[in-house]
């Protein structure tokens, strides 16, 4: 394991034990941000995240709005039924793809939540720090990378 990355919640190997067993770990209370709180997540770095995230969902709204007008302009009646099959796939695509972008400009909205009220940065199950780069990485983390990597054995596991 990486040093300073050790979870608040138990060690790896007991948490991968007990979600072989199926057991719940005793110490999965999140720690206190007074606990977790030093030089992490300074107003710097609240900022740089809030913009980071402004700045995303503005593009993902921006992106909503030119597949409405685009699917209103090409919307047409071809004769051709091949024709109209691609532009009906087209249009499907696009909307699965608007409908994932949707559940994302979710996530960036309870981020932005979550900046405000202070818990941004923090894993949502051991309390420990997420991590500036993973953040950076991924700005709608809610899950450390050894919670993550717990969550996604169990989720295997379940099938």
């Amino acid at each position: 394991m990486r040093k300073g990355s050790a979870i608040k919640c138990g060690t790896v190997k007991n948490e991968m034990k007990n979600v072989a067993t199926g057991e719940q770990s005793p110490n999965t209370r999140p720690m206190s941000r007074k606990a977790a709180a030093g030089e992490y997540m300074n107003p710097a770095q609240v900022e740089h995240f809030r913009e980071m995230l402004t700045d995303w969902k503005q593009a993902l709204m921006e992106e909503v709005e030119r597949t409405v007008h685009h699917m209103q302009d090409e919307a047409s009646n071809f004769p051709d039924p091949n024709d109209r099959a691609t532009q009906e796939e087209e249009f499907a695509l696009e909307l699965r793809t608007r409908d994932r972008e949707r559940k994302l400009i979710k996530k960036i909205n309870e981020s932005l939540m979550m900046l405000d009220s202070g818990d941004y940065g923090y894993c949502e199950i051991c309390g420990g720090e997420i991590g500036i780069k993973r953040l950076e990485a991924r700005p709608t983390a809610t899950l450390c990378i050894d919670c993550k990597t717990l969550d996604e054995i169990k989720e295997r596991q379940m099938g």
